[in-house]
């Protein structure tokens, strides 16, 4: 049967990767294996990181890859069906095939795993994902971890028999048979030298953000699938220049992003909504407002870099490495 080609937009990084393997793995989510469809050796990763897929209808949507990081060869991510989604998701469940080939960008990673001597890992749902490379990880360098995972049902939970095999260090929660999960209580007093890393729903990452206000600051690390709010100061004017020497100016109506576009200067993007990371700008001068869910507090701080598609200015000008 010949290899079917997805129709997809594509971003100036990507290759194309064909679908080997299609397969359930939980109520509601499919791992797909993904190989270079001349058999070639893939682009490294590191744990945390994902893809992007570019989908039909200009989709574009990002997956933590969840494989073994050692096989140059494949890739494997796990999609949970959204049914509230903007289309994504039921698109791959529902009409993505073994053979198909589709676009891709990356991987990238903005939830790298910093050296640690203790690791904990909070996980919801699908938001095991990007843990599981980290908790191998974890293993291979004979640090000190565990991992909390919740999710509404054992069934519904991707990787639950995997993960149930590696014993003590694993706390696993199915919600319909212990509620929510006591995420203080399992963490327990801070200990030094210990990285807190969280995945999954808001209300996950609220308990955790919670539940870590005692610990060192730094400790926690978290990767959302949807922006937070973080909306600061009110929207006005910004005046931004360009390192080529050209500037503009963004209005309250548009972001940084669009008005990059009006001049024929925007970086490459792909969520919109501050969530992947994709157009990140360097800052040379002002002070960005930061409204993204990747930074963390060092980045924010630093003011030297900000993702377009969403924040905006604390300061009256932004100069841009544009």
């Amino acid at each position: 049967m010949p290899t079917q080609i997805a129709s997809a937009s594509s971003a100036d990084d990507s290759g194309a990767l064909v679908v080997r393997k299609k397969e359930r793995v939980a109520e509601g989510v499919i791992r797909l294996t993904l190989e270079d469809p001349g058999g070639r050796r893939l682009p490294p990763w590191s744990p945390g990181a994902h893809l992007e897929l570019f989908l039909p209808n200009d989709l574009v949507r990002h997956y933590s890859l969840c494989g073994d990081r050692w096989d140059g060869f494949s890739y494997e991510v796990a999609v949970l069906r959204t049914p509230d989604s903007r289309g994504g998701s039921q698109w791959i469940h529902d009409h993505l095939r073994e053979g198909m080939v589709l676009p891709f960008g990356g991987p990238r990673n903005h939830f790298p795993l910093v050296p640690a001597d203790r690791y904990r890992f909070i996980a919801g749902g699908i938001g095991i994902t990007p843990l599981i490379p980290m908790i191998r990880q974890a293993i291979q360098v004979g640090a000190s971890w565990d991992l909390l995972y919740g999710g509404r049902s054992r069934r519904s939970m991707a990787f639950y028999d995997r993960l149930n095999t590696l014993g003590a260090p694993v706390r696993l929660w199915p919600q319909d048979e212990l509620g929510l999960p006591d995420i203080g209580g399992w963490l327990g007093s801070p200990v030094p030298r210990t990285a807190i890393y969280a995945c999954g729903p808001e209300g996950l990452l609220l308990a955790v953000t919670e539940a870590c206000e005692r610990w060192p600051r730094y400790s926690l690390r978290t990767e959302r699938f949807v922006a937070a709010d973080r909306s600061q100061a009110a929207d006005r004017d910004i005046s931004v220049a360009l390192r080529s020497g050209e500037t503009l100016t963004v209005t309250p109506r548009e972001t940084v992003l669009d008005a990059l576009r009006r001049l024929g200067k925007a970086p490459l993007s792909s969520c919109r909504q501050g969530v992947c990371g994709t157009c990140e700008v360097a800052v040379l001068d002002g002070v960005p407002d930061h409204r993204d869910s990747v930074l963390n507090d060092m980045e924010r701080e630093a003011g030297d870099c900000m993702l377009v598609c969403v924040s905006r200015a604390k300061s009256a000008s932004l100069t841009l490495d544009l």
